[in-house]
């Protein structure tokens, strides 16, 4: 069964701190926020985007440098400073005609919970709350920040024969 919803994802939804990042801020004199990304999640990021997937974001979180990554990815659909991350979801999913059952959404903590119910595929890294694992179709042996995305992309993409880059440019998961 797991199998076969893997072969029905076209969007995939990700939370940043805690998913795309291990939790940690640095929080620099001038106050700015500093998240620290995994390049294998950025290279596995861009891949989907080059493949046709939506990719979007939802996360609490602000900051420029973190529209700077996910614009050099090629994500467009960039949710920030989300306060009810089910309303986001929910507009998202209309305006791009998608069906919540060929969306998988990736969170980690209590604010992700009720979106995660209503994706067709909630996933988790390994150092989740318990609560989002309880929700948690699949929990990745990786923790947040630690290829727990990358993990997750390469499945859906392996299960649908979309993985391999024929071509790959070395650039691409650093930009």
């Amino acid at each position: 069964m797991f199998l076969q919803k893997l072969k029905n994802i076209s969007t995939f939804v990700f939370d940043v701190d805690g998913v795309l990042t291990d939790g940690n801020i640095l929080v620099n004199e001038t106050g700015e926020a500093l998240r620290q990304f995994n390049i294998k999640d950025g290279y596995a990021l861009q891949l989907a985007v080059k493949k046709g997937y939506n990719i979007c974001i939802i996360s609490g979180g602000k900051g420029k440098a973190m529209e700077k990554r996910f614009a050099g990815l090629g994500i467009t659909d960039v949710f920030l400073e989300a306060g009810d991350k089910t309303i986001l979801f929910k507009t998202y999913l209309k305006e791009k005609g998608i069906s919540s059952d060929q969306v998988l959404y990736m969170g980690d903590d209590i604010p992700d919970l009720e979106v995660m119910k209503l994706a067709g595929i909630a996933a988790c890294p390994a150092d989740a709350v318990p609560e989002i694992k309880a929700v948690s179709m699949y929990v990745s042996p990786y923790t947040g920040g630690r290829t727990a995305v990358r993990d997750i992309i390469e499945k859906v993409l392996r299960a649908q024969e979309q993985w391999f880059d024929r071509r790959p440019d070395a650039a691409d998961s650093g930009k």
